[in-house]
């Protein structure tokens, strides 16, 4: 009855239970939609006011002002230099493997992405740094946009904290009512299996297990480049500071699972936003980086977004030189920053690119359409884990990171799992 209690069990089960039934009753599993975009929309019901919240009382706590633009100014640097490297082993991964190459294209199913291409048409990174600044605040936490409510967010707590002693009241009124929040996301959370098992039989079901086959190389490349970034690269980054990979995908197994059954690393925000302070890092520093992570630190999307460009070009036969391919990795990495918060972001934002090379064709997007579905599920969770690690990197550069609390967190797990 134990085991029957633990939301990573319960999980689990119900992401077997909707493949199972994605592939054994596919018209059934289609149905089943509904159960997992309302778990979603749950879930984003209650992101805007958390990250609110969660930064403004972040930010009013600080003795020290500047200690916010230092914390920003690392964070975003960070950001900077690991989603860097998650485009390059992207890159050399697909030149390597050449996924692409040899592939009928004309045989290939293809769907259609006229939407994405319009949309993508439209992105520049001049429009991403206006859309920052919302014209309206009401708007901004109605359409759940992330980055403009981290935006608000910090102003107001900034303001809270030039306020002084007079803020104080503001301050603690706004705790009490975080609690409530975390409170409601507990509530939550205990329909997470039944989301995770409708959005997952809807995947199968939908897409079903034949259309994989033709595309099987790219999705094998994309998860094993990931796999590899995860375990290499965030493992390296972890060790330098004092941190154990393992220990930490432990602790957040449920989340990585909810991500998992989902395809989106929104739903599992809340929660790594109370527990990344539990874990021992401070609430300012976690506040600032795992909202903004969100739309600058997305290590998965990069992955894919990089692999995904080449695929297509090698598999219409377009053989890009050294220098296109920088030319790509130059462009890739002012586009992937805007590639958060929207429903097809990652597909809008590989149109973009692929527009602005002007090399590779943008209809290229059709063959990978089919299997993008099932490739999100990877990048959502690499995404999710490189904003917590580099939660913990920003949180021990600015000695902001509490090892008593660690070891009390570390504790505390291991006697959930003991019972």
């Amino acid at each position: 009855m134990r085991l029957l209690q633990n939301l990573t069990f319960r999980v689990l089960v119900a992401i077997t239970i909707g493949v199972v039934l994605g592939i054994v009753a596919p018209d059934t599993a289609r149905a089943m939609r509904p159960l997992g975009d309302t778990f979603i929309s749950l879930v984003r019901m209650v992101i805007g006011p958390i990250i609110f919240l969660t930064i403004t009382l972040g930010i009013a706590n600080m003795n020290d002002l500047k200690k916010v633009g230092t914390v920003g100014l690392k964070a975003f640097i960070y950001f900077e230099v690991v989603t860097t490297f998650a485009l390059i082993i992207g890159l050399v991964v697909v030149n390597v493997t050449k996924p692409g190459a040899g592939l009928d294209v004309a045989a290939l199913a293809k769907g259609d992405v006229s939407r994405y291409a319009a949309e993508g048409k439209s992105q520049s990174f001049v429009d991403f740094l206006m859309h920052i600044v919302p014209t309206s605040v009401v708007d901004a936490f109605a359409k759940g946009d992330i980055l403009q409510i981290v935006f608000f967010s910090i102003l107001f707590g900034v303001a809270i904290a030039a306020m002084g002693e007079s803020g104080k009241p503001l301050t603690e009124f706004f705790d009490r009512i975080l609690q409530v929040f975390f409170r409601i996301t507990a509530i939550i959370m205990v329909v997470a299996p039944i989301g995770a098992f409708g959005a997952m039989a809807f995947t199968v079901g939908n897409f079903g297990v034949r259309t994989l086959l033709p595309l099987a190389r790219l999705m094998l490349d994309v998860y094993l480049t990931m796999f590899l970034f995860v375990f290499v690269v965030l493992n390296l980054v972890c060790r330098l500071y004092g941190f154990s990979l393992w220990r930490f995908l432990r602790y957040i197994k449920d989340e990585i699972l909810l991500v998992l059954g989902t395809s989106s690393s929104e739903v599992a925000l809340p929660r790594m936003l109370a527990k990344m302070e539990r874990y021992g890092c401070a609430r300012p520093v976690v506040g600032l980086v795992i909202p903004a992570g969100y739309s600058f630190n997305l290590d998965g999307t990069s992955i894919y977004l990089s692999m995904a460009s080449i695929f297509i070009a090698q598999a219409f036969g377009v053989d890009l030189s050294i220098g296109q391919q920088l030319s790509l990795l130059a462009i890739l990495m002012l586009t992937s920053k805007g590639a958060a918060g929207v429903t097809g972001s990652g597909f809008i934002v590989l149109a973009s690119t692929l527009a602005a090379t002007r090399v590779v064709p943008v209809e290229g997007l059709a063959i990978v359409l089919g299997v993008d579905r099932f490739m999100s599920e990877a990048r959502a969770i690499v995404n999710l884990i490189g904003n917590g690690v580099a939660t913990l990197v920003v949180s021990r550069m600015e000695g902001a990171f509490d090892d008593r609390k660690n070891a009390l967190a570390m504790v505390e797990m291991h006697n959930e799992r003991a019972a």
